[in-house]
């Protein structure tokens, strides 16, 4: 089956959801004005039992089906990035560094989409949870949506979720089993040293030496603590220190994020981390800080609703355009944290050869929104059919 008529039919007006979305961004759990403007669209489909300000902004709607049966849920973020949109079109972000670069308002739109096609037909068993999450970017307000208890309180039992693929065909789909995306932790180090003058080096306790040192010995823990058929990835993505040129500084600052799918590993490069900071300070002489955060967990999908998924994508968009095997990303998602707690799936949607997420040109394509839209819908229809 390819794209649902009726939602195909109803393009324009996802068109324009989008546009509006694209051209309002707001930043982690502060998404009011698009919730508002999300709560209004859902009232003009007929749904009525909608539930707002769950975490900070979030929405839950339920759409009622006909017969008793299981409660799906179906989520998409709202968020936008803290950036400059370059594109120059004329639903630009109106808002000063801010800017839809993720396609969260592409998301917010097909499920909206599926939302209206889902309460005008009612073709399933059982229930649809729509969830509509700030602060996927920073914040993670998937995690504090499961802390406040959404998938308890309205008995979800599955979730499943889409998210747009730059590079990759419009249409096309791909997801695997298992980990598809990473963990996230962040590391800081805070180095504090004697600062001096340039020409007496001597009388001073340089944190630049000691940083430079530990940036270096950083890089060792991939390439000679763990197996290279783990996979890992340890960035040093800031270094800053000093002012000007004749004078030794007092501090320095190291700053960067540890990407994983094993626990175990995770706690190597902590444990690794750790001892090369703190034997360094000794080395050098300096007091050296780290401070390690934890983040995102890594993206678990349940292999037999992968399976299921990737089916009903295959009727959507042909058996061609459908890859379950695909290749994990190093990339991290609060979704995560719905899986967490239930079986679903995570799968990317293509959309076509655009920038890249999260680049100042990056822009949603609104072709895909009626595809993405079909797959929800015809996600639940399957999962839960009538007979």
């Amino acid at each position: 089956m390819p794209v649902i008529n009726r939602i195909a039919a109803y393009a324009d007006d996802m068109k324009t959801w989008r546009q509006h979305i694209h051209s309002n961004p707001e930043l982690g759990m502060h998404c009011e004005k698009t919730a508002a403007f999300v709560v209004e669209r859902l009232r003009e489909f007929g749904i009525t039992d909608i539930h707002t300000g769950i975490a900070t902004s979030g929405v839950v709607a339920i759409i009622e089906g006909q017969g008793d049966g299981p409660t799906i849920g179906l989520r998409a973020d709202m968020d936008a990035l803290p950036l400059t949109e370059i594109t120059g079109l004329d639903y630009a972000s109106q808002n000063a560094g801010k800017m839809h670069a993720c396609g969260h308002d592409g998301h917010t739109t097909m499920l909206l989409g599926a939302a209206r096609y889902l309460a005008e037909t009612r073709n399933f068993k059982g229930r649809v949870a729509l969830i509509f999450q700030p602060a996927e970017e920073t914040g993670g307000g998937a995690e504090v949506m499961v802390q406040e208890g959404v998938l308890d309180r309205f008995e979800i039992k599955e979730l499943y979720a889409l998210h747009n693929a730059p590079g990759t065909p419009k249409g096309h789909f791909y997801t695997m089993p298992g980990p598809i995306m990473a963990a996230v932790d962040t590391f800081t180090i805070n180095i504090q040293g004697k600062g001096g003058h340039g020409a007496y080096p001597h009388e001073t306790v340089d944190p630049l030496a000691a940083g430079v040192n530990i940036v270096q010995a950083i890089q060792t823990i991939v390439s000679r603590n763990h197996n290279p058929l783990d996979e890992l990835v340890v960035s040093v993505t800031q270094f800053h220190a000093g002012t000007v040129d004749n004078i030794i500084p007092d501090t320095a600052f190291i700053n960067g994020t540890i990407r994983t799918f094993d626990k175990k590993v995770k706690e190597m490069v902590r444990k690794r981390l750790t001892e090369i900071v703190e034997g360094h300070s000794l080395s050098f002489g300096v007091q050296a800080k780290l401070d390690y955060v934890v983040g995102y967990p890594a993206t678990i999908n349940d292999p037999d609703k992968t399976s299921f998924a990737a089916k009903v994508a295959r009727a959507i968009s042909g058996e061609d355009a459908v890859t379950e095997e695909g290749n994990s990303e190093m990339g991290a998602e609060d979704f995560s944290y719905f899986l967490e707690k239930r079986p679903g799936s995570y799968l990317f949607i293509g959309n076509g050869d655009t920038a890249g997420l999260h680049h100042p040109a990056y822009n949603f394509d609104d072709e895909i929104s009626a595809v993405g839209a079909s797959f929800f819908a015809k996600l639940v229809e399957t999962a839960q059919p009538l007979r």
